[in-house]
């Protein structure tokens, strides 16, 4: 009995310090433009999304939505690469302004807070954080990397998510 409750606390405590690692991108260049929505991205350094293939080549994203866009099309924005090459998907922290692996970055969607491309996808390095964000900024929900659908992505653009 008393392995159970030792291994049940090493569950709690390990799922509470549960967040996205940092990554380390190059940041984007005066002249990187989003592929997908061809915006200037160093205008919006907290908003900096990136991919990273294994050859180097890079792409910038004003905000996580235009990142996951991307992620569902790769072969029309990016012709000649495949998801089997990416390296890195990152996007940045709203609260510490750092670059984050997405994969484990949670996400919060129907917030107050607007991005460059309107109602975004607001990464968050822990779930803590996520759930601060939540209540200072009335989100509606918190996403996970493989939770982000087509359907999500098009209601952010016709103005949010109920």
């Amino acid at each position: 009995m008393r392995l159970i409750a030792v291994l049940l606390l090493s569950l709690v405590l390990l799922a509470a310090k549960v967040e996205a690692g940092e990554v380390v991108v190059a940041p984007p260049g005066p002249t990187s433009v989003c592929p997908v929505c061809g915006m200037f991205v160093a205008k919006y350094p907290e908003w900096v999304a990136a991919v990273v293939f294994k050859d180097g080549h890079t792409h910038y994203f004003d905000g996580a939505k235009d990142l996951f866009k991307f992620m569902r099309d790769i072969a029309g924005y990016a012709p000649g690469h495949g998801s089997g090459e990416i390296a890195i998907v990152a996007v940045t922290d709203y609260y510490g302004v750092k670059t984050l692996d997405a994969r484990g970055a949670f996400f919060v969607v129907g917030s107050d807070v607007l991005g460059p491309m309107g109602h975004e996808l607001v990464p968050l390095a822990s779930k803590a954080d996520a759930d601060e964000f939540m209540a200072d900024h009335k989100g509606k929900r918190i996403l996970t990397f493989d939770q982000i659908g087509a359907e999500l992505l098009k209601n952010l653009d016709k103005g949010g998510v109920k």
